[in-house]
């Protein structure tokens, strides 16, 4: 495809690379919070998401209510992953949404929503946890996918209309055809699909060129490991995903991969990474330069 049209309109060169450097997960517990928090504070980290549903978005929203300036979207949230930590759907209780599995809670894989899921619910989801996050005060600045969850024929055009609607920059990436059959979709789907992104484009909608993170299941050499990635990222504007969470009781009780989690918290930490990240020429950004971008267009 050609040079990403959103790098020249934010001052970039056409084989600048450039980097969000994206804190996903915020609010799952207080150990993202927290770990947010300090990183914000460090300076590496541009961006991060908070997952509206969870248990501990009251606290992300007092955060950012005490610091307005911090870049944060929402982490559109419609699965429920873990056994021993579960949300569920803030706008509805009804089963024939789609939505709620037999527990009462989301479901836990993104397949099973995307096979059950009521559009028109899931669209209703999407707002709502848009709105508590705008009603408690938060200054989002980007909205983007918990799972991939709505990375799928029958949700992508509620993501973007509720994009469109907030003016707010979406996780899309702009693949052709080609590109988009080898994230699994058919022929046909991914003709559509790449379509869609030419339009999206030429109506001035900022779009992704890469996604990238760190795998939470290799969770030794993190640091080194970050910088092999930040060696690798090729020309473009690219979502770069981080899971940062402190070490506490509750984030070992929730999930098995929170060693992986500390890790991107004490790598992202690292004044030797964050040597490195300035010294690579990687150009780091977060999403509130494209929401204004995409703002001017409407």
């Amino acid at each position: 495809m050609i040079p990403n049209p959103i790098l020249k309109r934010l001052g970039f060169a056409d084989d600048d690379r450039v980097a969000i450097i994206h804190t996903d997960d915020i609010g799952m517990c207080q150990a993202t919070v927290s770990a947010f928090a300090d990183l914000v504070d460090f300076g590496l980290i541009s961006s991060g998401a908070v997952m509206v549903p969870c248990p501990w978005f009251p606290q992300v929203a007092a955060y950012c209510r005490q610091h307005p300036q911090v870049d944060l979207g929402v982490h559109l949230t419609l699965t429920s992953e873990h056994d021993d930590c579960r949300w569920g759907p803030i706008s509805t209780r009804d089963p024939t949404s789609g939505l709620i599995d037999e527990e009462g809670y989301f479901y836990r894989q993104s397949e099973q929503v995307q096979e059950r899921g009521n559009a028109a619910a899931v669209q209703l989801e999407l707002e709502a946890q848009v709105a508590r996050a705008l009603t408690a005060g938060i200054d989002v600045t980007h909205v983007d996918t918990h799972m991939g969850t709505v990375a799928h024929p029958k949700f992508i055009p509620v993501y973007l209309q509720l994009a469109v609607q907030h003016g707010l920059p979406p996780m899309i990436l702009r693949l052709d055809e080609a590109g988009w059959r080898k994230m699994g979709m058919d022929s046909e789907t991914a003709a559509f699909a790449a379509q869609l992104v030419q339009q999206w484009e030429a109506q001035g909608l900022p779009l992704l060129d890469h996604l990238l993170a760190l795998p939470l299941d290799q969770p030794a050499d993190r640091v080194e490991r970050a910088k092999k990635a930040f060696d690798s990222l090729p020309p473009g504007l690219t979502h770069f995903i981080i899971h940062p969470a402190q070490d506490t009781p509750e984030l070992r009780a929730i999930t098995p991969n929170w060693q992986g989690r500390v890790a991107d918290y004490r790598a992202l930490i690292s004044e030797e990474l964050r040597d490195y990240v300035r010294n690579s020429g990687v150009q780091v950004i977060g999403y509130r330069p494209l929401r204004e971008l995409m703002r001017a267009k409407q």
